[in-house]
């Protein structure tokens, strides 16, 4: 699985870490992420990651 990086403020969303804080577990790929999710850094939509 891939890591995808804010490219708002570099956040980088790493699938075998997940975002447990958010209710993500580990190895939740990307693409499979909820379309509401945002950078827990600094809000922004998925849209607005690329690939790490």
């Amino acid at each position: 699985m891939e890591s995808w990086r804010c490219t708002i403020c570099q956040y980088v969303y790493d699938p075998a870490t997940g975002d447990p804080d958010n209710g993500v577990p580990p190895h939740t790929s990307f693409e499979d992420l909820p379309d509401d999710w945002v950078c827990p850094v600094c809000g922004a939509g998925k849209d607005l990651f690329e690939p790490a």
